[in-house]
């Protein structure tokens, strides 16, 4: 193999990683199979796309090495490769944030419009954890918060929440955390929260980083 053969097959193998993460569904996808192993049809309905569609992307992420799948019973299920997948993904994302204005413009007026704009970071929570000066909860769907979540955290999916505030002390900051940044659970939560007399914000970011960073983290099983 001359050099420049050998120079052409290495860079087009990186490309076929770079084609793979060039399209905003597949970014979303591992955005959530970050939070754990899901099936066909749970990255269809969480990412509004068809069942064909978010076969298809998931497709190319595992042909691009991105992805793997494992077939329980009937359904197939998907995960990322390995940590460095989501290390890439979060890079990029942050990369994007610092270059891109408009990014920005779009997350600062989408929690200015829902007055979340206030937001802790891990470290600060985790302080705040041990001190037992909050309760945390987490409004991922059931499924992701059983894969894992922050330890002490309490699961309450977004959509459930509206029924548990009378659950809630109100000398308590309330911290609520889904995905990751660009999640818009937490937002919504936070909200709701505020709307009806509680002191609440956001982790800026989600359990996938809180769980990079090497922070207490638990699984129910």
């Amino acid at each position: 193999m001359n050099a420049r053969k050998f120079k052409d097959d290495i860079y087009n193998e990186l490309a076929s990683i770079s084609k793979a993460l060039a399209n905003p569904h597949r970014l979303e996808i591992i955005d959530l199979l970050a939070q754990g192993p899901s099936s066909v049809e749970y990255v269809a309905e969480q990412t509004n796309l068809s069942i064909a569609s978010a076969s298809h992307h998931l497709q190319l992420l595992k042909k691009a090495r991105l992805t793997k799948a494992q077939k329980e019973g009937k359904y197939n299920y998907y995960s990322l490769r390995s940590p460095r997948v989501f290390e890439v993904w979060k890079s990029l994302r942050e990369f994007g944030f610092s270059q891109n204005a408009e990014i920005e413009r779009l997350i600062r007026d989408f929690r200015n419009d829902r007055q979340s704009l206030e937001s802790v970071s891990s470290a600060d929570l985790l302080q705040r954890i041990e001190k037992e000066e909050v309760v945390v909860i987490d409004v991922r769907p059931g499924q992701e918060y059983r894969e894992g979540h922050i330890t002490s955290a309490i699961s309450i999916p977004k959509g459930e929440l509206a029924n548990r505030l009378k659950d809630f002390p109100k000398d308590k900051e309330i911290i609520a955390y889904c995905r990751g940044p660009l999640c818009a659970m937490a937002d919504e939560a936070v909200e709701l929260l505020r709307e009806h007399g509680f002191q609440s914000k956001r982790l800026d970011e989600g359990f996938p980083e809180w769980l990079m960073a090497d922070l207490p983290v638990s699984v129910s099983g």
